[in-house]
């Protein structure tokens, strides 16, 4: 009977709807904040180099993100084809996120290392000499562009600001650590480094 009062009254229900997300967000967000283990950089982690920023820069450019998670799921299936799965310290410095919700290529959480540099160079210019059944486009102008260094100090310093452990002197340098560099050699770079961490110290 009492809830029939309230499926006819969109007040009651509007604010006990409110009330409800209210107290989820409390129970499960909330305590978030205060966990050092979310908030926290795992042993190890340190901040991108310049080039490898800028490497992250033109995978977001790129759309990489968009057929690439980098969240690998606490289940079984996951661990035994990817890896260690993901944790909260990995990704304190990472702004934005680049977790994905879309497989239609491999996760790349634990990418790093798993090829050479010369493996990354040929699939990127040319997918399906390295991996036939592959339906990732290729990226040839990448081998072409320089990387924009002009900009590169300003987004190191901004990340600074935003508390991103980066020395006065690594903001000063980050323009003349990629001036000259190819997009490919960012790409790689930052390619390289995914997931080292916690290999390392799990």
């Amino acid at each position: 009977m009492k809830h029939e009062i309230i499926e006819k009254n969109i007040g009651i229900m509007i604010v006990l709807i409110i009330l409800t997300i209210s107290g989820g967000f409390l129970a499960e967000v909330v305590p978030l904040f205060f966990q050092k283990s979310v908030n926290e950089p795992i042993e190890g982690l340190e901040p991108l180099s310049a080039l490898e920023q800028e490497g992250r820069d033109i995978y977001i450019r790129e759309g990489c993100s968009v057929c690439h998670t980098q969240q690998i799921r606490p289940f079984r299936a996951e661990t035994e084809r990817y890896g260690h799965y993901s944790v909260a310290g990995e990704f304190v410095y990472d702004r934005p996120f680049l977790w994905g919700s879309k497989r239609t290529g491999p996760d790349l959480a634990r990418v790093g290392g798993r090829y050479s540099d010369a493996w990354q160079r040929q699939h990127l210019y040319d997918p399906r000499s390295v991996v036939p059944e592959s339906n990732m486009p290729a990226f040839p102008w990448l081998f072409e562009d320089r990387v924009d260094h002009t900009a590169t100090e300003a987004k190191i310093r901004t990340l600074q600001t935003l508390g991103v452990p980066y020395t006065d002197e690594q903001v000063a340098t980050a323009a003349e650590e990629v001036r000259g560099k190819f997009e490919i050699e960012a790409l790689v770079a930052y390619l390289q480094q995914l997931g080292t961490v916690i290999s390392e110290t799990r």
